[in-house]
């Protein structure tokens, strides 16, 4: 029997209620033992993140804890609160590119979504929903595409070791990568590069 345990902060749960109910207090029920299966994928997908090394599964857990709030709410609130009426706008066109610059000139780096958020002010769960709107993709979904195609650029230069391209596009280990660029591109780097 495998046990997973999440602790979630007071402000993370109240930040994603404000954006879909109307500023109440948001209070969950005390269960046990009760059957959520979208809750328990939502867990069952974190805990198998949490021991990958890679850095955009520090992005794509963020994503994830903020989907478990939303379930939370949803599901276990005493006092559901309907989403907020009204169309959701996506970013301007200002914002994604301020966004999209930022994540292109760090793409080595562990970018967390709560960075991406603060450049444009919003919440994380917003800041998702807003770029999704406006791009067609989630955050952790470009910058994966962004390093993809950054990495079949290097792959070109065959001085450069397959381990070398993994760190500069932003993956911890070459395995990591490997997986990556295997489920992005259908073969494994070594292979793009056998094909130049």
């Amino acid at each position: 029997m495998e046990v997973s345990n999440i602790f979630l902060g007071h402000s993370r749960l109240h930040a994603c209620a404000d954006q879909i109910g109307n500023g109440r207090e948001p209070e969950l029920v005390d269960r046990v033992h009760f059957d959520d299966p979208k809750l328990f994928t939502i867990m069952a997908l974190i805990n198998d993140e949490i021991g990958s090394a890679d850095a955009i599964s520090h992005l794509y857990i963020e994503q994830l804890l903020d989907l478990m709030c939303l379930q939370l709410l949803r599901a276990h609130s005493a006092a559901p609160a309907p989403m907020a009426n009204g169309p959701r706008r996506g970013l301007s066109a200002r914002q994604v590119k301020r966004v999209t610059t930022y994540m292109r000139e760090n793409i080595a780096e562990d970018i967390r979504l709560q960075e991406l958020a603060a450049l444009v002010n919003l919440s994380r769960f917003h800041f998702c929903t807003a770029f999704r709107v406006a791009t067609g993709q989630t955050p952790y979904g470009w910058l994966t595409r962004q390093r993809i195609a950054y990495a079949k650029s290097l792959l070109r230069d065959r001085s450069l070791r397959i381990s070398d391209v993994a760190l500069v596009v932003g993956y911890e280990t070459q395995s990591a990568f490997a997986a990556s660029f295997r489920k992005a591109v259908g073969i494994s780097p070594t292979e793009f590069r056998r094909r130049l």
